[in-house]
């Protein structure tokens, strides 16, 4: 089985991070393929930034040569999941919901801990058009933006830790939720402070498309998913001939 675990922004170095956290829970067998956009922001912080990383993911995994089973999407709140089920016919895990589904077998509410303030409304319009909201008891930001995380990785730490521990004293959170993906591999360490499970959205994405690969299960193309429909796409960035593109 081979997973393609996209990186949301155009940091290399990220990149490597979340696919490094990938294999250390994917199964025995599975191939975990990190890969980069060839444009875009270096990390994701606004709309703006997302809607070209949603274009931009896109454009990578479709560029792809190789066969794989399963892509997961690893940018916490981020856009794009849609547009890659329209354009695949294997399952496509988006880290946000993952972590957020995941969360809920394990406390009556969780709480997302993120980077910046500026993205608690994209998480949480996210996690609403998920239908996950119901159960979320807030979305807190550390203050940490997503590049600081790799240059200052023990004041990244700390701001989590300390927002994780308010989320359970003030907001009666039961599980916590890491709201970026340059968060993976962070989740013990939280645990160990803030005394509840933490959920790791990279480690839930790919156990959750292990499961759907095995289970021989991908996504509906009946109605909203269905392929796109055959047209002329002019200035498509899968098309870098400069010829107008056929879908």
């Amino acid at each position: 089985m081979r997973i393609l675990v996209a990186n949301v922004n155009t940091t290399q170095s990220m990149t490597d991070s979340i696919a490094a956290s990938a294999r250390s829970i994917a199964a025995p067998g599975t191939e975990i393929v990190g890969i980069t956009p060839r444009f875009g922001a270096d990390s994701c912080e606004g709309n703006f930034e997302s809607y070209l990383a949603a274009i931009a993911v896109m454009d990578a995994v479709t560029s792809y040569q190789e066969p794989f089973d399963a892509v997961v999407q690893a940018g916490y709140g981020e856009h794009g999941r849609e547009g890659l089920q329209e354009l695949l016919d294997v399952p496509v895990v988006d880290i946000t919901e993952a972590a957020a589904s995941t969360a809920m077998f394990l406390g009556h509410k969780y709480s997302v801990v993120t980077t910046l303030d500026r993205t608690v409304p994209l998480i949480e319009d996210r996690l609403k058009l998920a239908g996950l909201d119901a159960r979320c008891a807030s979305v807190r930001a550390s203050g940490m933006a997503v590049l600081e995380l790799e240059e200052e990785p023990e004041r990244a730490v700390e701001a989590i830790i300390n927002q994780a521990i308010l989320a359970v004293s003030q907001d009666k959170a039961e599980v916590i939720v890491l709201g970026c993906g340059g968060m993976a591999g962070l989740d013990e360490q939280i645990r160990q402070r803030a005394g509840v499970p933490v959920v790791d959205g990279v480690a839930s994405a790919v156990a959750i498309a292990e499961s759907l690969v095995r289970m021989r299960l991908s996504t509906s193309k009946v109605r909203t998913y269905a392929a796109p429909r055959p047209k002329t796409v002019i200035g498509w960035p899968l098309n870098s001939t400069g010829v107008p593109a056929a879908l």
